[in-house]
């Protein structure tokens, strides 16, 4: 495919997304209709179609109107690119600018230019402060790729090192002792034999530093309660060096947790129904996933104020399971991929003010300034 026409098949696939088709339904419909399409060509056009989603109020300003030819107008725009060298109508390219197209286009403001729903800007800005809008400005842009050293196989140097022969750059990250940052190569990962043989794991280097602050130590009962697909169950499992117990309450997230931990040479146990008491309980909870709106940014255009409000609730209800199941000088540790305080640290206050007898002792807030996703965390012990 060229250029052009990878810019005319991403159009394509917008518009389906705006009809509200999920983003990856779409783009497989399109990529198993479209076998001349290379594995580079599905790269790219998958890369045009984030980076106006991320950008989804923006582009369509910038380019003059809703459909995806306007918003790749729009995003060819803002990234400086003259789109009359790929609306060229040659074949597979989008056809020419006509005259209405060229003298459309505005420059957008307030929350469409910071390309946030007007009903949610407020209530992020409130949240954030002087940091709201560095941090509305990281989620129009593409995150770093993160991986994990999983250190039940190997050391830092030595994962780098065996990436490094296949090809994968990486250099060590702040957040985390575990953390590397992918800065070549990346597309290579999944295929590479450090994936495959369990050395190294994809996660978010704020995902990590929220495991490396949990209080672990040898020979706890420690319970992942929204474990998901097990990425932090995995890596509390090779810090702990020992088993962790995996529960959600739908169980098929985390159906490829079997094969995921026999891969890392962890421990994990998934549980139904937990009982007993345990040293550490984590509630990675569902939230809005603002944090990571970088690498979902589909879900910014789809929460709704309504669906915030049933969020909260949720949240609550969990942390008012699994209090019970922590034992006596235990840590609940309560964790969102979110950047709002309603859920954050509001939150963890409202838990306080229906629960006696829990004190804070420690609360972080990561950023993407600091490099990876927006994270909140905070670990409550049970004081009698």
């Amino acid at each position: 495919m060229t250029p052009a026409a990878r810019i005319q098949a991403a159009a394509e696939i917008l518009d389906r997304i705006a009809s509200g088709t999920p983003a990856e339904q779409a783009l497989l419909g399109w990529s198993r209709a479209s076998r001349f399409a290379g594995s580079k060509d599905r790269a790219a056009v998958r890369d045009h179609v984030f980076d106006v989603l991320r950008r989804w109020r923006s582009t369509a300003a910038a380019g003059g109107g809703e459909r995806g030819r306007a918003r790749m107008l729009g995003l060819l725009r803002q990234d400086g690119i003259d789109p009359d060298t790929l609306f060229t109508g040659e074949g597979h390219a989008p056809s020419p600018l006509s005259e209405d197209e060229r003298a459309a286009g505005r420059v957008p403001e307030g929350a469409e230019a910071l390309d946030m729903p007007d009903w949610l800007w407020p209530g992020f800005s409130a949240s954030l402060g002087a940091e709201a809008v560095p941090a509305a400005e990281a989620l129009r842009h593409r995150a770093p790729v993160f991986l994990r050293v999983n250190t039940l196989r190997n050391t830092l140097d030595e994962a780098q090192a065996a990436l490094a022969t296949e090809g994968i750059e990486t250099r060590p990250h702040p957040l985390a002792d575990t953390a590397l940052e992918v800065i070549a190569g990346a597309r290579g990962i999944a295929r590479s034999a450090a994936f495959t043989e369990g050395l190294v794991e994809l996660q978010d280097a704020a995902s990590q530093a929220v495991v490396a602050q949990l209080p672990l130590g040898p020979g706890q009962r420690v319970l992942d309660y929204c474990a998901g697909g097990g990425g932090k169950a995995l890596a509390m499992a090779a810090r702990l060096r020992g088993a962790v117990e995996a529960h959600d309450a739908d169980p098929g997230r985390m159906s490829d947790l079997p094969a995921r931990a026999a891969r890392a040479g962890a421990e994990i146990v998934r549980t139904a129904k937990p009982s007993g008491r345990y040293d550490l309980v984590l509630c990675d909870v569902p939230c809005s996933g603002s944090g990571s709106w970088r690498r979902a940014p589909e879900g910014k255009w789809r929460l709704t104020e309504e669906g915030l409000t049933r969020l909260l609730s949720v949240q609550a209800g969990i942390l008012d399971t699994v209090a019970p199941l922590v034992a006596d000088g235990g840590t609940l540790a309560y964790a969102t991929c979110s950047m709002l305080a309603p859920e954050n640290a509001a939150q963890v206050e409202s838990f306080l003010g229906r629960h006696a007898g829990w004190q804070v002792v420690t609360q972080s807030q990561f950023l993407p300034r600091d490099g990876g996703d927006g994270f909140f965390m905070a670990c409550l012990t049970r004081t009698a």
